[in-house]
């Protein structure tokens, strides 16, 4: 990721917009501490696009309509040395 001084970045602003746009993240800097940064359209929408939890993913899923069997082994526990 390039970055620019705030007066540096605009001074050559349609530089670095060019550089976001096509995929390069760009971070601009106020007094040498990072402050911003520019990011193409396309990489904005896949940070801010909402992921889908556990729970709706497995409620999408084609086996969500199966019924499973399950059976649990009833016999005792296993003696352990600690």
């Amino acid at each position: 990721m390039q970055s620019w001084q705030l007066q540096e970045a605009k001074a050559h602003l349609s530089d670095l917009v060019k550089e976001a746009s096509s995929g390069k993240p760009q971070e601009i800097t106020l007094r040498g501490k990072p402050t911003v940064v520019v990011l193409s359209t396309e990489l904005y929408e896949k940070l801010i696009k909402p992921r889908p939890n556990l729970v709706d993913f497995l409620r999408k899923s084609p086996l969500m309509d199966v019924d499973l069997e399950t059976v649990r082994d009833k016999s005792g526990m296993r003696d352990i040395e600690l």
